[in-house]
């Protein structure tokens, strides 16, 4: 059975599959503290940090999550997939 943060990431990357996304897990990257899931999704760059519920972020993965707001990309931190899924359908609709 998949930790708690691994099914968390499973169910995100399938709800954002089936949303028509192009999405990569990350596993080992250039820059520490890159968001567990990156995606583009109608013309929108996506980043989501999974953590299980009472997780947090690190320090470095909010410096990566706030570099990436600024140069214009859309980051969030999600604890369930129905984070993700507001998240989005939030910026769709805006």
């Amino acid at each position: 059975m998949a930790s708690g943060e691994a099914k968390i990431q499973t169910e995100i990357i399938n709800w954002l599959t089936y949303q028509g996304a192009w999405v990569v897990k990350t596993i080992a990257t250039t820059k520490n503290g890159t968001p567990d899931i990156l995606c583009s999704l109608k013309g929108k760059f996506i980043a989501v940090e999974v953590k299980k519920p009472g997780g947090r972020p690190t320090a470095l993965q909010l410096v990566q999550i706030r570099k990436i707001r600024e140069a214009g990309g859309l980051a969030c931190v999600a604890y369930d997939l129905e984070t993700v899924k507001d998240y989005v359908n939030h910026l769709m609709e805006s």
